[in-house]
């Protein structure tokens, strides 16, 4: 993970500017560059992952098709740069670009020349070559900032699925100001927004350029072509996704997400894989499952045990990182957070392979009450559009705030547009099991034990402890009564709090971001217009379905 921000104006201080950087300082703790573009500032905090010298730092600066390098010291964090003369275009990307190597040498023959092997120093070149028809030309999960000194404008840009953080806000004199987390904008804006995935910025103008959730057809493929797209797919989302310069681990929670991922990862490997799981000291569900995959496949596994203790404690520092107030979210982000912590503090792993977005194309265990299949495929859609706000929210910050990069093999462009677009009457569980597309496309592999790949789902949060969830329960009792609830739960408008476990995530949430709750649409529940899901809580626990996932 890196840290970018753009200032398009530069009227704000160096020092205002830096201060910002340093409040996401744990996204890049390498080194930072901070540049006067001559019409505003672009900002950067390094997590060298792919082209780890110096001359794969950014803001990476073009002009006359070549890279331009800087005078000055990189030792110095806080060094302030100019834009070298004869510059056209300056760039900062927290992204992965994939199949980079191609498009370079696709570049090259145009006459392109390069400095470094980071895979973004590519995207200025693009700009110049394609101009903003190099947004949907990219297989990759990114947020950019560039900016174009031929027309003294700022462009902005996210990756279709939201995978890479990026937000926005509008100064009081009318400035636009982009960032990688909204506490870089706090001391900028009164209203913080999250760009929107899939679009481009500028001249004041949002553009679209890609949908993921947009399905113009259904694929008309029968069951074995359908299962073998999914297996070949998701393979290669898997093999792209292990190219770093920088040791990888992968989250293992023995569900079947997490399990597929590092089952075909430890079969590319040369080498056991690192994986890592976490549970409750009482009661957890997962930590059993996740070691019988381990030992299957034979990685080197590391368990992390966690106590009611480290919940509570942890609970204050998850919401602030996390700008959110969302239950699930929170529920299912303190065994992330503390996991992560355990990585980065014991071992020189950067890069974190995980198993989110698979729930949101092929079902979660309340999808199993959707009436019909239009209503399933609708949902889905829903799901995959608001993802940015909910658990690719919760991997992205779980794992940056330790100085960590998250990468999501099942939300490859390739894989989220071919599985969105199978019909979802093959899609709903008509089988007695859920995903059983996905389990089924797996089955010939061997890559997973048959009680692994056909294992009922558990939710995160609910998996790592049934205690996780009523502990935090507990907590929100003590500190509430009956009429101070009712009291405080008046003063919020939007996505008002429901239960008292939610309006103590919604007071820590106003204590950090007061008056920013728009960032995050409304609280993440199931449908509540199906028979069988109009429940008050969002864990799977509560319904009638959920049978044998909590065992």
């Amino acid at each position: 993970m890196c840290s970018i921000l753009g200032y398009c104006n530069i009227r704000e201080e160096r020092s205002g500017i830096q201060k910002a950087l340093e409040k996401t300082h744990s996204r890049g703790p390498d080194s930072r560059r901070i540049v006067d573009v001559g019409n505003g500032w672009l900002g950067f905090n390094r997590l060298s992952i792919m082209g780890l010298t110096r001359e794969g730092m950014q803001p990476f600066a073009y002009g006359n098709k070549t890279t331009m390098q800087y005078s000055g010291s990189e030792d110095r964090k806080d060094h302030a740069y100019v834009i070298p003369a004869g510059c056209e275009t300056m760039l900062v990307c927290n992204g992965e670009i994939y199949g980079f190597r191609r498009l370079k040498e696709e570049l090259k023959a145009k006459g392109y020349h390069f400095i470094s092997d980071s895979d973004c120093e590519i995207l200025p070149a693009m700009y110049e070559e394609y101009g903003t028809g190099m947004f949907g030309m990219l297989d990759a999960e990114f947020a950019l900032i560039l900016y174009d000194a031929g027309s003294r404008s700022f462009i902005a840009a996210r990756d279709p699925i939201g995978i890479r953080p990026l937000y926005y806000g509008v100064t009081g004199n009318g400035t636009y100001v982009f960032a990688s987390e909204p506490r870089n904008l706090l001391t900028f804006t009164d209203r913080i927004l999250p760009f929107p995935p899939g679009h481009y910025f500028k001249d004041g103008k949002f553009t679209r350029y890609r949908d993921m959730s947009e399905v113009q057809s259904f694929v008309e493929d029968d069951m074995d072509t359908v299962t073998k797209k999914i297996h070949d797919l998701l393979i290669s989302g898997v093999a792209k996704r292990l190219d770093s310069d920088t040791p990888v681990g992968f989250l293992l929670s023995g569900g079947l997400d997490s399990s597929l991922v590092c089952g075909i990862a430890a079969g590319m490997s040369e080498k056991p894989i690192e994986t890592w799981a976490i549970g409750m000291d009482i009661d957890a569900i997962d930590l059993k499952y996740a070691k019988e995959t381990a030992d299957y496949i034979h990685s080197n596994h590391h368990e992390v045990i966690i106590s009611e203790k480290d919940v509570l404690g942890a609970l204050e520092e998850v919401i602030e990182a996390l700008a959110t107030y969302d239950i699930t979210t929170i529920r299912a982000s303190i065994g992330m957070y503390l996991v992560c912590k355990a990585i980065h503090e014991t071992s020189d792993i950067r890069v974190i392979l995980t198993g989110e977005i698979s729930d949101e194309i092929f079902g979660y265990k309340y999808t199993d009450f959707a009436p019909n299949a239009e209503e399933f495929q609708k949902e889905a859609e829903k799901r995959i559009r608001e993802i940015h706000m909910y658990d690719v929210l919760r991997a992205d910050r779980c794992i940056s705030v330790h100085s960590l990069e998250a990468r999501v093999p099942f939300g490859d462009l390739a894989f989220v547009k071919y599985c969105m677009s199978i019909d979802p009457e093959k899609k709903m569980n008509r089988y007695g099991k859920g995903k059983y597309l996905l389990r089924k496309a797996f089955e010939k592999d061997g890559l997973l034990p048959e009680s692994i790949l056909w294992r009922e789902k558990a939710a995160f949060s609910d998996a790592v402890g049934h205690s996780l969830k009523d502990d935090l329960a507990a907590l929100a009792e003590r500190t509430y009564t009956d009429e101070e609830y009712e009291e405080r739960i008046r003063k919020y408008t939007h996505a008002r709090p429901f239960t008292k476990e939610s309006l103590l995530y919604r007071d820590i949430f106003e204590k950090y971001y007061p008056g920013q709750s728009e960032m995050i649409v409304d609280f993440w529940m199931p449908n509540k217009n199906w028979e069988g899901c109009d429940v008050r809580d969002p864990s799977a626990r509560v319904l009638s379905n959920y049978g044998e996932s909590g065992k």
